[in-house]
C-alpha cells in the first residue's frame, strides 16, 4: 500500500510539474534556476565559513540546516528549469552554454553527481564532524565546478 501511495504521489507531482513548466516562460525559468543556485551558494558560504575557513564559530545545527537546504534544492527537480530556449544562444541574462543540450548524457552525469554529493553532504552534516563536513563540502564544490567548466560561460 505504501508503494502505491508513493507511486501515485510521484505521478501527480510529475503531472503538475509538467503543467507548471509549460506555463513558465524562458525568462522565468532562468530567473528561478538562478535564484535556486544563489540560495545554494548562500548556504555553501555558511558551511565554508564555519567548517573550512573557520571564520565563524562552528555550529552543527546551522551546518545541518545549510546542508538540508542544499540537498533539498538539489533534489527539487531543477532540471525542469532547463529548456532548449534557455541557453545563452537563444536567451538573455544566462551563461548556460548550448552544449548543455548538445551533450545530454554529460549534463545528466554532471547533474547526477551534484545531487549525489549534496545528499552525502546532508548525511555527513548530520554527524557533526567538522573535518568530514569540510571534506564533503569540497566534493560538492567539485561537482559544482564540473558543471561550470562544461556548461557555463565565463
Amino acid at each position: 500500500m505504501k508503494t502505491t501511495g508513493i507511486l501515485t504521489t510521484a505521478m501527480f507531482s510529475l503531472a503538475f510539474a509538467g503543467t507548471s513548466l509549460a506555463q513558465m516562460d524562458v525568462e522565468d525559468q532562468i530567473e528561478a534556476r538562478q535564484a535556486a543556485y544563489q540560495f545554494m551558494s548562500w548556504n555553501m558560504g555558511k558551511i565554508k565559513a564555519q567548517a573550512v575557513d573557520e571564520e565563524v564559530e562552528f555550529n552543527a545545527q546551522q551546518i545541518m540546516a545549510a546542508a538540508n537546504a542544499i540537498a533539498a534544492t538539489a533534489n527539487s527537480g531543477l532540471g525542469a528549469l532547463y529548456s532548449p530556449d534557455s541557453s545563452m544562444d537563444k536567451a538573455d541574462d544566462t551563461r548556460l552554454k548550448p552544449e548543455f543540450f548538445e551533450q545530454p548524457e554529460k549534463a545528466r552525469e554532471v547533474g547526477g553527481n551534484f545531487v549525489r554529493e549534496a545528499n552525502k553532504l546532508q548525511e555527513v552534516a548530520a554527524n557533526g564532524d567538522k573535518a568530514a563536513i569540510a571534506e564533503q563540502f569540497a566534493a560538492v564544490g567539485k561537482s559544482c565546478k564540473a558543471c561550470h567548466d562544461n556548461f557555463r560561460a565565463d
